[in-house]
């Protein structure tokens, strides 16, 4: 999940899984995977650098080991 900012300045976390494209024209819109889109206060730059830092945060977090008897 990324942290972000609709324009009117409500804060909500979105999975950025669900991010099919990002555009600045010049409000940032974010269109999901479903069709629906969402206009966020970030830039383009930004929700890519979340996105990504998300991605990374996501392949370090170690699987849980199982437990042999």
């Amino acid at each position: 999940m990324i942290r972000l900012t609709r324009l009117g300045g409500e804060p909500f976390l979105l999975n950025a899984e669900l991010i099919k494209y990002v555009e600045e024209r010049p409000d940032t819109f974010i269109t999901l995977t479903d069709g629906e889109r969402i206009v966020v206060q970030e830039s383009m730059g930004e929700v890519l650098r979340l996105a990504i830092e998300y991605q990374q945060r996501k392949a370090f977090i170690p699987t849980p080991r199982p437990e042999y008897s």
